[in-house]
């Protein structure tokens, strides 16, 4: 039974020739030619779309990018004790990262448009969880290459890794000058790219590929103790990012949950609301459409809010504000001004179906009672052309037993009781 279950989770059914996998791995690792064109196009594709904040533009950029070859060609050189593969991936690896951030920092500095996007933002605080992703994609990664069949999780790997967008994040950091964005996407780069190295170097240990030289204990020890140290370094950070970013969610939660106990449910509209976690003390501005409250009051809010867990927290409330009056004045206009460009447009169109309408009650009633022979009757207006730009009055009249004579007489009596010039007769089977 063990037998069977071992089996199932062993990694070496599938598996391709060990020297065809090295020769693919080594043969992605250079960046020179066509690989360093597609790079670059690559790179300009992902600011783009971080640019106008397309998350299918960015997976685009992330699927053509050949950024993964020499990451994972440093994890086999790991594995394998082949330090002159190290060295040739790692020196492709600086050589990538170095244009990329030369193409995406010229392509933001040329950019008319600089607003920090969603999808830029995503990429400037990394965490735990991203050390999570980049590690068991790169497991992913590196496993779909030692296999004969190869499948489809190498575009997924390229997606979920996301190489691509933060080294754009770094590049847009170094074009507005804001080194704390590109200090966060840069670190965000750098463990995607350790981790996935980390991932390969287990399954290349795990599938046992031989080393290429002399496997020296000396060297083993230390190339262990330098993984443990880089995995603490890089690790130690995100740990504490994904506490801060979960501190900020609490906080958030928290405030939201207090102004809806106390404002909210008991009535008061709340018609601005802006919380700064980041800075010290940390801040709450709000303010309130039908409620004025004194100094004691926002103290005894002071002193509600503190108690549900927001410490180091200001609540202020802006009343008598004539600059907050004017920003919700202005959003106002903005929306009845938009709602008056559509009422117009609305109107217009009644205008133009109205003139092809036709409504008289009285005037079936007559007709059946002046004509028996009539069974059926559609009425309207239409555009005649040619001879007339204007909008006639024309009647199609439906019948089934009406003489010569009563067809005219029928005419004459439109025309007479309509004012009309046009009345078209057809006979029904």
């Amino acid at each position: 039974m063990s037998n069977r279950i071992f089996d199932f989770i062993n990694l070496h059914n599938g598996e391709e020739d060990k020297r065809k996998v090295l020769e693919n791995v080594i043969s992605n690792i250079s960046f020179r030619g066509s690989n360093l064109w597609i790079l670059a196009c690559a790179i300009i594709i992902a600011s783009i779309g971080l640019n106008v904040n397309s998350t299918a533009v960015i997976i685009g950029a992330m699927l053509i990018s050949p950024l993964m070859g020499p990451i994972v060609g440093a994890g086999f050189a790991l594995g394998t004790f082949d330090f002159a593969l190290l060295k040739k991936s790692m020196k492709n690896l600086v050589i990538a990262t170095v244009v990329s951030l030369l193409v995406s920092a010229a392509y933001f500095y040329l950019s008319p448009f600089k607003d920090v996007q969603s999808e830029l933002l995503a990429r400037t605080a990394p965490n735990i969880y991203d050390v999570l992703i980049a590690f068991f994609g790169g497991l992913v990664g590196v496993i779909a290459i030692t296999r004969v069949e190869k499948g489809n999780p190498i575009p997924g790997v390229a997606i979920a890794t996301a190489l691509m967008p933060p080294l754009c994040t770094a590049g847009y950091g170094i074009a507005t000058f804001n080194f704390s964005y590109f200090a966060g996407a840069f670190y965000l780069y750098s463990i995607n790219c350790f981790f996935i190295c980390i991932a390969t170097f287990f399954v290349v240990k795990y599938l046992k590929y031989p080393a290429a030289n002399f496997k020296n204990i000396r060297y083993a020890r230390q190339i262990r103790a330098g993984i443990t140290t880089l995995i603490f370094v890089m690790i130690v950070p995100s740990f504490y990012l994904a506490y801060r970013l979960w501190n900020e969610k609490t906080f958030t939660k928290t405030v939201e949950n207090f102004i809806n106990v106390e404002f909210v449910n008991n009535g008061y509209m709340v018609i601005h609301k802006k919380i700064n976690y980041n800075s010290n003390p940390r801040k709450v501005e709000l303010a309130l459409l039908n409620k004025q409250l004194t100094d004691i009051e926002i103290e005894k809010y002071n002193r509600i809010l503190k108690s549900l867990g927001a410490e180091n927290t200001e609540l202020s409330f802006r009343q008598n504000d004539d600059n907050l009056k004017a920003e919700i004045l202005n959003e106002i206009n903005k929306k009845e001004s938009a709602i008056s460009e559509k009422d117009l447009a609305i109107n217009k169109l009644r205008l133009e179906l109205d003139q092809y309408k036709f409504s008289d009650s009285t005037l079936v009633k007559e007709l059946n009672i002046l004509f028996p022979a009539i069974k059926n009757i559609s009425l309207g207006k239409i555009e005649q052309y040619p001879n007339t730009d204007s909008v006639q009055m024309q009647f199609v009249i439906l019948y089934q037993s009406l003489q010569k004579p009563e067809e005219q007489k029928v005419k004459d009596w439109l025309k007479e009781r309509l004012n009309i010039r046009n009345v078209v007769m057809i006979k029904q089977d």
